[in-house]
């Protein structure tokens, strides 16, 4: 008998809920840095202040990326997404509501707690994310997804500065940012009504489907993950060294991401709306930049191994990152600052399949805690690069914080000559798993 497999495999119905997810992340996280520019004068709020309400976020969204990866690993996907999807979501509805009971110090408090809040409610969406796309999909799929899921990021960060600055036009910033933060609650309802840990978990995967999904070099979610695995991981060279490149890129990254809008307004003397679309090219840019080195990544692999495979569009696009950093904030005319700040965070980008690829075959049934140790990396390259930026454009040196981004990016290529990615990260452990031990 021929079990057939629906054209549209289960799977991508399942990565399409959690690029939803890093989708409406990216437009939670970053509708406040284009709603900075009107906030700011409403709310008698400086620009260190900003800074200081977008560094809570990363604060939060930092450290709690091993723990959220720990909770997903322990929980399971399904249940976790409910959670922190709530979570996410109060934290982005009481953002424009604040300013109507709370003022001066009080409402300056009140952002930096919410905005932490958010932060802690999306740590875990990409270590989980990982931990799904390694059960449900092959190995030799896993930097494609993981570029595809990025792209997803990337675009909620494209759509976020011209669908704010929009809105904002039309109904002032509050109205905004809350009508923004309405699409999550249903995601959150399908995931929770067709979301499933794995691929035998529901109903509608086939047998053919499984077949294809094989279970070949695929280890199950750990859910019982002891405090030995986890010191593996903490002290698996490895590991530290591929957050520690992260931690590097990541300066590159939130610089692009978060300050780019106000970059075009106070430097390049944009009007707010003008700034607004403009600031569509670089994450667009991003986008196409993760979605193909993801494909990169995944072709390389098979045909010159792991090491080099994940090693080589690091080394090749973050020293070009850098030098487009450089150009870009030196070029007199403003539109080709532009152009160069989104060649840039493309190639910046090309790079998320092989970081997150890379921690899935180092994972391998931990997937969760070891994406959630190099994304703890990732984002203390926000946690220290946003006062950085925030200081530095604050005085109006915008030149010297993209010089600080040229030498972070250099310093994540030169990491990746050291980080070798042959065997799990915790493969003692796993072996005697393996064997019943």
């Amino acid at each position: 008998m021929i079990t057939r497999v629906p054209f549209i495999r289960i799977r991508w119905r399942i990565f399409s809920l959690l690029f939803g997810f890093g989708f409406l992340a990216y437009l939670q996280q970053k509708s406040i840095t284009v709603a900075a520019e009107r906030m700011m004068p409403d709310l008698n709020l400086s620009q260190v202040q900003i800074g200081w309400i977008e560094w809570a976020f990363v604060l939060g969204y930092g450290l709690f990326q091993l723990p959220g990866g720990i909770f997903g690993q322990r929980q399971g996907a399904r249940r976790t997404f409910v959670i922190i999807g709530l979570g996410a979501f109060l934290a982005t509805i009481a953002t424009p509501m604040a300013p109507y009971w709370l003022s001066g110090v009080s409402l300056f408090a009140v952002l930096l707690l919410l905005q932490l809040l958010l932060g802690c409610s999306q740590a875990a969406i990409f270590p989980v994310s990982a931990g799904v796309f390694e059960v449900w999909f092959p190995p030799r799929r896993w930097t494609s997804v993981q570029g595809l899921q990025s792209m997803g990021l990337a675009l909620g960060a494209a759509l976020t500065p011209p669908l704010i600055a929009s809105l904002m036009v039309v109904m002032g910033w509050q109205r905004a940012l809350l009508w923004a933060s309405l699409p999550a609650i249903a995601l959150i309802a399908i995931w929770a009504w067709y979301g499933r840990d794995s691929p035998r978990e529901h109903p509608s995967v086939s047998a053919g489907e499984l077949a294809e999904i094989g279970s070949q070099n695929i280890a199950p979610v750990d859910t019982t993950i002891s405090a030995r695995q986890l010191l593996n991981i903490l002290t698996n060279r490895n590991v530290l060294l591929l957050a520690t490149s992260y931690l590097c890129l990541n300066y590159s990254f939130y610089l692009l991401s978060n300050w780019v809008f106000l970059y075009l307004v106070q430097e390049r003397k944009f009007s707010v709306l003008e700034s607004g679309w403009l600031a569509v090219a670089p994450p667009l840019a991003a986008a196409v930049g993760a979605g193909v080195g993801g494909l990169i990544t995944g072709a390389l692999c098979p045909r010159i191994g792991n090491r080099w495979g994940y090693r080589l569009v690091p080394l090749t696009t973050m020293p070009i990152a850098g030098v487009l950093l450089l150009v870009s904030v030196s070029a007199a005319n403003p539109y080709w600052a532009v152009a160069g700040l989104a060649v840039c965070f493309a190639a910046v980008e090309l790079n998320e399949g092989a970081y997150w690829g890379a921690a899935m075959t180092l994972g391998r049934g931990d997937t969760m805690a070891v994406s959630g140790v190099m994304n703890t990396g990732g984002n203390l390259g926000g946690i220290i690069g946003i006062p950085i930026i925030a200081y530095l454009s604050g005085e109006h040196l915008w030149h010297t914080a993209f010089v600080v981004g040229a030498g972070f990016a250099l310093a994540s290529a030169v990491a990746w000559l050291g980080i070798v990615v042959d065997q799990p990260a915790d493969a003692p452990a796993h072996a005697n798993h393996a064997a019943g031990e």
